[in-house]
């Protein structure tokens, strides 16, 4: 009886713990959810057989109960190690993000494509064709943009050498009236090529008219209208020794060759080019092979050719110090060069031309080309001043046609050998060169006259 009232007792107290769990899970379900009411339920499952346990007689002295009932705690514990936790709750720090991570939509399988791709294509614009106009001005803007900073420093650097050099002429020959030197070459004149690298020292020699006269070339034994010769007059009144300059006389005339030989001693032996060059930042040689009077120049930006020129002006005429080769010792070349610039400067100022423009451009290319080279300078100048007297049309939009125009005007000088000086039409300008030379050149401008890109391509 006491054992059935202890049973009772035991299933009156499950009853009422069962009612009690049971309304705890239900509750549990929604506020845990599933998953925490499962995990809640094993939990109380464990705690109500450890009651269990603790309550029911032990069988003292039965060691298989006693190790049936460690082996039921161990798989309770198991059980709830076993038993998945509950996920943490999203602690909301971040109210900006969401408690649980809305689901992702099902991606797409990718869809195969068995037919190839087609490269879209790309419509290139053809590059425009420039025009002669637009290639000849883009040349003279590329020599302009390279030769920019040679204009600026190569006449400073070239007038102090010229400083130099008429201090130690007045000080070693002070008997001697050289005049002031100054600066010539196409940078200066305005008509050469736009490279600074070529510059001219005019050295002048001042005679007593009174005491020389010219004589022309056609008089002489070369019979060459473009060569004078000097000669010193009324010897019987004013002996020899009466002028400064009758050293320099070779007969009765002043010898161009033996003033040469004079200076070129003096630049190679006398002058302290070092330490002028060390002056100047530059370094400054002597051209000792040279029979014209030369200097190397070598600066950091620039490297220069100068070349000295005794000059005589007379009746008009201007005269260098630059006979031919030969045995003849005593001729003299007459210069148009000042001539040459003054006219065209004075054509482009009547009518607003661009002959300067022109011979810049054609100078610079002939004066690169290999064949070309010795049409530069008055040959050109005198071709462009003989087409100015046909022409009147000389305006820059009208550039390409009149390079053109000067091209055939040479092809036709070369063809006959003869290109007359535009200041005296018994000078030939191309007389001192050769037949093949003439042939080569004749050549070379009468292909450039149908494809004038020939003439325009960088060296």
């Amino acid at each position: 009886m006491a054992e059935f009232t202890r049973q009772r007792g035991k299933r009156q107290d499950d009853s009422g713990l069962g009612s009690v769990l049971d309304l705890l899970l239900a509750n549990a379900r929604l506020v845990l959810g599933v998953s925490g009411a499962a995990v809640l339920a094993i939990a109380t499952l464990v705690v109500k057989r450890l009651i269990d346990r603790a309550t029911s007689p032990r069988d003292d002295g039965d060691p298989k109960a006693e190790q049936k009932t460690l082996e039921e705690s161990w798989q309770d514990l198991a059980l709830i190690k076993a038993t998945p936790k509950p996920p943490k709750k999203q602690r909301r720090e971040d109210l900006s993000a969401p408690l649980l991570s809305p689901a992702r939509p099902p991606v797409p399988e990718p869809k195969v494509c068995t037919a190839p791709l087609e490269t879209p294509r790309v419509e290139s614009n053809p590059p425009r064709c420039l025009t002669l106009q637009e290639k000849l001005l883009s040349h003279y803007s590329s020599w302009l943009a390279l030769s920019k900073g040679q204009a600026s420093l190569t006449p400073q650097l070239a007038r102090s050498i010229s400083t130099q050099l008429q201090n130690f002429l007045r000080s070693k020959c002070p008997e001697l009236p050289f005049g002031s030197l100054f600066l010539s070459g196409p940078l200066l004149d305005g008509l050469g090529a736009l490279s600074a690298d070529h510059i001219h020292f005019m050295l002048p020699v001042v005679l007593d008219p009174t005491l020389w006269s010219l004589i022309p070339g056609e008089d002489t034994v070369v019979r060459n209208p473009r060569y004078w010769m000097i000669k010193r007059t009324d010897l019987e009144y004013f002996p020899r020794g009466s002028s400064p300059w009758d050293r320099f006389m070779v007969g009765q005339y002043l010898s161009s060759n033996a003033l040469n030989e004079s200076l070129h001693k003096l630049l190679v032996a006398s002058i302290n080019w070092p330490a002028i060059g060390s002056l100047l930042g530059s370094l400054i040689h002597p051209v000792v092979a040279s029979r014209e009077l030369k200097l190397e120049v070598k600066h950091d930006q620039v490297e220069l050719s100068i070349t000295l020129f005794p000059t005589v002006e007379m009746e008009g005429k201007v005269l260098l110090s630059a006979p031919p080769e030969g045995l003849v010792e005593n001729l003299w070349l007459e210069s148009f060069a000042r001539a040459e610039a003054w006219k065209v400067r004075e054509l482009d100022a009547g009518d607003s031309g661009a002959r300067q423009l022109c011979l810049r451009v054609l100078n610079g290319v002939c004066r690169t080309h290999p064949a070309l080279h010795k049409l530069s300078g008055s040959p050109l100048t005198h071709a462009v001043l003989h087409l100015s007297a046909t022409t009147s049309d000389w305006a820059e939009e009208s550039l390409a046609d009149r390079f053109q125009q000067v091209l055939e005007e040479l092809v036709g000088y070369l063809e006959k050998g003869v290109l007359p000086s535009y200041f005296n039409p018994k000078i030939n300008l191309l007389c001192e060169l050769l037949e093949e030379e003439i042939d080569e050149m004749g050549f070379m401008l009468y292909r450039a006259i149908s494809e004038p890109e020939l003439l325009l391509k960088d060296k």
